[in-house]
């Protein structure tokens, strides 16, 4: 008999007796416990967990029912293959923009029905990711998070709540999280992927003297992105600035601006047009993330493989490969550069 014990937290909006049920078949569904292996008798249970003997025999009989837990007259409680069923997994977004759509449809299609995905959004706010995964523990073989939230938010914060998730069950996208513990991450390197592309594409910065990225107030987008540019500019010494409205800005021959959304690409463009100045000629421009919309205008864009970060994640669930993985990243060069 191995020893076996689970956290039952008596503040959990989820029954003891439930709690028991989740635990144990998540447990036997991921080969935590083994079939065939002894677990402990209801009583012995009901005292290491200090808790009511009949709260331990009413999850056992589920178990039982279920078949992830067999009885052998004489000897005890033996591990069961349990029903076969699809992996269970909870995907937790920051938000549903085209690109985390991406994210999320490859996820499930290279998953196909290997495996039910259910989707929440917590808005960048740590407080509502905390009460969904409070609400969801222990439901889930795998917990897929995107952990971006608002600028200035504690990272200590949102990081006690993923140690609240065992490492083996956790997946993280999109942002390098440090945590201990093998966990699937798949991430961008979003200073070095932004430098590593302009460093390769030099030819077409030169030019350009000024390189400005366009960074509005309030916005969620992670800083490291205006480090990845300001260390290019300081390599190739070429003045660095950033702005939070185009709008307020003057137009001058010589300048380049790396947009980070569509909403200030379409303000750069409008002021652009009421100028004698011409894209890739005068002034130039990069966008963050495709779009047709960018693809029908001609602006080059820089991008993380969108569709790709789902298919890699979900390769690395099935395959139950724990480590992590920098995603591929894209420079699109077209006429505005």
């Amino acid at each position: 008999m191995i020893d076996y014990r689970i956290t039952i937290k008596d503040e959990d909006k989820v029954t003891k007796v439930r709690q028991i049920v989740n635990r144990m078949t998540h447990d036997i569904d991921k080969g935590i416990l083994k079939i065939n292996t002894q677990v402990a008798s209801i009583n012995e249970f009901s005292k290491s967990h200090h808790v009511a003997r009949e709260t331990v025999e009413k999850a056992y009989k589920i178990l039982h029912k279920n078949g992830y837990l067999v009885s052998v007259p004489g000897k005890g409680n033996f591990v069961g293959k349990g029903q076969t069923q699809a992996i269970k997994i909870l995907m937790i977004l920051n938000k549903m923009s085209p690109y985390k759509k991406e994210v999320y449809e490859s996820f499930i299609e290279e998953l196909g029905d290997k495996a039910h995905v259910h989707l929440e959004i917590h808005h960048y706010n740590p407080k509502i990711f905390r009460d969904i995964i409070h609400d969801n523990h222990g439901k889930y073989h795998y917990y897929a998070i995107m952990p971006h939230f608002y600028s200035g938010t504690d990272e200590q914060e949102y990081i006690e709540i993923l140690k609240d998730i065992s490492p083996n069950e956790l997946v993280i996208l999109d942002k390098r999280i440090n945590l201990d513990g093998r966990f699937i991450s798949v991430f961008q390197d979003f200073e070095m992927d932004i430098f590593e592309a302009m460093d390769k594409n030099a030819e077409l910065f030169s030019k350009y003297s000024v390189i400005t990225v366009v960074f509005p107030e309030n916005d969620h987008h992670p800083l490291e992105i205006t480090s990845g540019v300001k260390k290019f500019c300081e390599l190739y010494r070429k003045r660095f600035d950033i702005i939070s409205d185009v709008n307020k800005m003057e137009l001058l021959a010589g300048q380049c601006f790396i947009t980070l959304t569509e909403i200030d690409l379409a303000r750069l463009i409008k002021k652009l047009r009421a100028t004698n100045l011409s894209a890739g000629h005068d002034i130039g421009i990069v966008s963050f993330n495709e779009t047709v919309f960018k693809e029908l205008l001609e602006i080059t864009v820089v991008s993380t493989d969108f569709s790709a970060m789902g298919r890699t994640a979900a390769k690395m669930i099935v395959g139950k490969k724990f480590k992590q993985v920098r995603n591929s990243f894209n420079f699109i060069k077209r006429a505005s550069l």
